[in-house]
């Protein structure tokens, strides 16, 4: 790849808006391609993937071959692999014998991609998109340590590609209990362990949601917490726990030719499909489960009463603070039956939302 250019009357081939795990994936199987001409921007200082739970001892719950770049240039030098020899880790993960990296590992070989790469440029907030001619003129403040701005570049570019990643989805009802005052703690699972302590010291915590994140969440407390007299629940609207589709006929729906197919159904019909496969990428790991039960059979031993509820079916439709603690309103999905579910702490692992791209309005139906 041809080393990006500070002139302001240059023009690329390619500009990348976002260097998360797909941005920098691009940007790593654009790396060898001496007639490419591209840069990548992002406003954060550097490389960071979901740090707020990054627990000890989790994994991913797709194999190491879906790295940055295998699965399209399997002979790429910034695979997962060649990670692990630079590292001197080849021989001890090939010994573990599991297909799932842990997820520091992960963020790590990222880390380590990222550091190799001369096209990537950081503290780049994208502020707006124009049309100019034939070719689209990106406006970018550039950040200082504080995040304040510092100063203003542009970059001319022939084509654009997105990857501005999501933003922690909060429900409504909680929305305004976040980060707020008062002693009982309510905040995404995306600040998890940047607050843990102040989980660790309340009375009872609340976990919502029903994928990984939940799960992930639940079980560490479970883990830490429990023992120590906190008492640890698990709501979900969800109509169970439900775990991750991975069965090899199904995995045949991650080929080429299915997401041919997919991308070129109506748009109506992707959105419909989509919602159905939801357990393909949505769901907890299976041995995750395995473990969380067995956690429970192990409280519970010689008679000993679960400090914990998990309750499934169970929508959230209201919260308040109430002196020292918060009251949740929950409504069961299948009786209708109303309660009101008082606790120390609530832990929302209830996903992420894309983030706005209003930026590209201006080129309306250009964006695909």
């Amino acid at each position: 790849m041809t080393a990006p250019s500070s002139d302001a009357s240059h023009v690329h081939d390619l500009v990348g808006i976002g260097i998360g795990p797909f941005g920098l994936g691009l940007a790593a199987l654009a790396e060898p391609l001496a007639e490419l001409d591209a840069v990548f921007v992002d406003q954060s200082a550097g490389f960071s993937w979901h740090p707020g739970v990054m627990i000890d001892g989790t994994t991913l719950q797709v194999p190491f071959l879906a790295d940055l770049v295998t699965m399209a240039d399997p002979t790429s030098r910034f695979s997962f692999l060649a990670f692990l020899k630079a590292a001197g880790r080849l021989y001890p993960f090939y010994i573990r014998e599991s297909f799932y990296p842990l997820r520091s590992e992960y963020d790590a070989y990222c880390r380590w991609v990222a550091a190799q790469l001369g096209t990537l440029r950081w503290r780049r907030r994208a502020v707006a998109v124009e049309e100019e001619g034939e070719h689209l003129l990106v406006t970018l403040h550039v950040l200082g340590a504080d995040g304040k701005t510092t100063g203003v570049e542009q970059l001319r570019t022939r084509h654009l590609a997105l990857a501005l990643g999501t933003a922690p989805h909060l429900p409504p009802a909680l929305a305004d209990l976040a980060d707020g005052d008062g002693p009982a703690p309510v905040l995404h699972s995306a600040r998890y362990l940047e607050r843990k302590d102040e989980l660790l010291a309340a009375d009872s915590v609340t976990v919502l949601g029903s994928g990984q994140s939940a799960a992930e969440v639940y079980r560490d407390l479970l883990t830490e917490a429990a023992p120590r007299g906190t008492r640890v629940d698990w709501v979900t609207r969800s109509e169970r726990f439900f775990p991750m589709e991975y069965t090899k006929l199904t995995l045949e729906m991650t080929s080429p030719e299915y997401t041919d197919l997919h991308r070129a159904l109506p748009e109506s019909e992707r959105d419909r499909l989509s919602r159905e496969q939801r357990a393909l990428h949505k769901g907890i790991s299976a041995d995750l489960i395995d473990e969380i039960h067995e956690l429970l059979y192990g409280l519970t031993a010689h008679g000993r009463e679960l400090p914990s509820r998990l309750l499934s079916g169970t929508a959230l439709t209201g919260a308040r603070r109430d002196g020292d603690g918060i009251v949740l309103d929950l409504a069961h999905s299948l009786t209708g039956q109303r309660a009101e579910h008082r606790t120390g702490a609530v832990v929302a692992a209830t996903g992420y939302r894309p983030r706005d791209a209003d930026l590209l309005a201006p080129l309306g139906d250009r964006v695909r």
